[in-house]
């Protein structure tokens, strides 16, 4: 029996371990519908994705159970009307916790507690006084249990709209009707090492900025980008932005120590004839093109080299939602577990994906699935001569035929400008160097981003500039990778 329980301590330990080194990719799993699938066959359909950590909006202990054994990461909530009897009462703490998580632990993996969403700016000053005493008590019943202490974190999930300046990133700076409080939270999750939890939406941006050089910014497309003038960065996506914006205002504050995790993002589907942006070609290139970023373990600007922890919204639709379309529009996957848009997170595609693809890492590994033969193009002729190759089950990304060179200096700035990629074999003295010319370095570092970023056919997109070809465009020592 001593054997038996030690071996399954072992065990629980390893899913334990292997929850917080794993994905950086979570998603949200709201529960305004009527028409969800059973938690058990939800805990199966997370089980075939790449998605290593969920977050629930209170505390169903359904779906934590259904979550048990499976190494997944729970993030669960304390509901708003919880917190007056949390922050005045310890023993309420203490119920909650021997409720709701120690029942559970460690076979479901509860790693962090949310108190309230949104707080500061509910606009209820009772609650906002009220959220920095239920964290503490709810930290000190966590603390008062030996298997749970050191496990959980406490935080409390903020808007975006707590900063009064975001752009250009460096300028990012916290509300300041709010600072006070907010530092006294601050101070809580630097002490315990909690992460300050953000619902960044470019969505929403996109939505105040309707424009189609922003569009491409918020959806990770070619695009000039945006300088900020204070670091000389060139940001090339609204998400880096954002995220760079709230770690200004964090350092700028006296929090540099506190990490950021994303709570919430993602990109409806659909929406009414008077909304912008919802769409399912931009809800897939959104977040297909974050996933992938994600992957790259480029990180920001600001902080780079590591992905941030990201909750993606959301695993299903809630059709009980109020409000426009789009609001119950933002699911990733139907009821009977079918893919609304395939987002590149079944375990089958993320795993042709290089789990970091730096500058000097090889190229990941060819799709086990072959996409539809393209239109072939010009620009595909074209690579024929330079290089007779023999028929391929691979494909290349480069230029469709006619595409202005304002349009082609663009996509190589884009690509040239992510972390992952090397232009190297483009410049001066490179392999790749000869012919000079805009288009032959295009279609080099076009098919970079498109073998380095998923394989997926939106990665070889371009704002509709590119291509597929079978036909191998390699040259001479210009060796394109497929």
């Amino acid at each position: 029996m001593a054997t038996l329980l030690y071996t399954s301590s072992l065990f629980f330990l390893f899913l334990f371990s292997l929850s917080e080194a794993q994905s950086f990719i979570g998603v949200n799993y709201g529960q305004v519908a009527d028409n969800l699938p059973a938690p058990e066959a939800t805990a199966e359909l997370l089980h075939s994705t790449s998605i290593q950590k969920v977050r629930l909006y209170g505390s169903d202990t359904a779906i934590i159970k259904a979550l048990a054994n499976t190494g997944i990461g729970i993030m669960i909530g304390v509901a708003n009307g919880d917190i007056p009897a949390m922050a005045t009462d310890p023993g309420f703490s203490q119920r909650w916790i021997s409720s709701n998580v120690l029942p559970f632990y460690p076979e479901s993996i509860v790693t962090t507690i949310n108190v309230g969403n949104e707080i500061l700016y509910s606009g209820d000053r009772d609650l906002m006084a009220q959220l920095l005493p239920a964290m503490k008590n709810l930290q000190s019943a966590i603390d008062s249990v030996s298997v749970l202490r050191g496990k959980i974190k406490v935080s409390t999930v903020h808007g975006m709209s707590m900063l009064t300046s975001s752009e250009p990133p460096s300028s990012g700076r916290f509300d300041p009707a709010i600072t006070d409080s907010l530092k006294e939270i601050l101070s809580f999750n630097n002490a315990t090492g909690s992460a300050f939890l953000i619902n960044p939406y470019p969505f929403f941006a996109y939505q105040s900025d309707p424009r189609p050089e922003t569009l491409d910014f918020c959806l990770f497309r070619p695009n000039a980008g945006r300088l900020d003038p204070a670091t000389n960065i060139r940001y090339t996506n609204m998400f880096d932005a954002q995220l760079d914006a709230v770690r200004s205002a964090l350092d700028s504050t006296g929090f540099r120590e506190v990490e950021i995790v994303v709570a919430e993002t993602g990109w409806p589907y659909a929406g009414d004839a008077n909304e912008v942006g919802p769409g399912i070609d931009n809800a897939k290139a959104y977040v297909g093109n974050l996933v992938s970023h994600l992957r790259s373990t480029a990180g920001t600007p600001l902080m780079p080299g590591k992905s941030v922890d990201t909750y993606l919204f959301a695993l299903y639709d809630e059709d009980l939602k109020p409000g426009p379309t789009s609001e119950r529009s933002f699911g990733l996957f139907y009821g009977n577990s079918t893919m609304i848009y395939d987002a590149g997170l079944s375990k089958s595609s993320s795993s042709n994906q290089s789990p970091a693809m730096s500058k000097t890492a090889p190229p990941p590994p060819p799709c086990s699935a072959t996409p539809p033969p393209p239109q072939p193009s010009s620009s595909s002729k074209d690579n024929n001569n330079r290089n007779a190759s023999r028929p391929s089950l691979l494909w290349w990304c480069v230029p469709k035929e006619g595409v202005p060179s304002v349009g082609l200096q663009a996509n190589i700035d884009y690509a040239c400008a992510q972390t992952y990629i090397d232009c190297g074999p483009i410049q001066p003295g490179g392999a790749c160097f000869q012919p000079n010319t805009i288009a032959s370095h295009a279609a080099y570092a076009m098919n970079l981003v498109y073998q380095n970023s998923g394989r997926n056919s939106w990665n070889c997109d371009f704002s509709r500039t590119a291509t597929l070809t079978s036909n191998n465009p390699s040259y001479d020592e210009c060796n394109y990778p497929a």
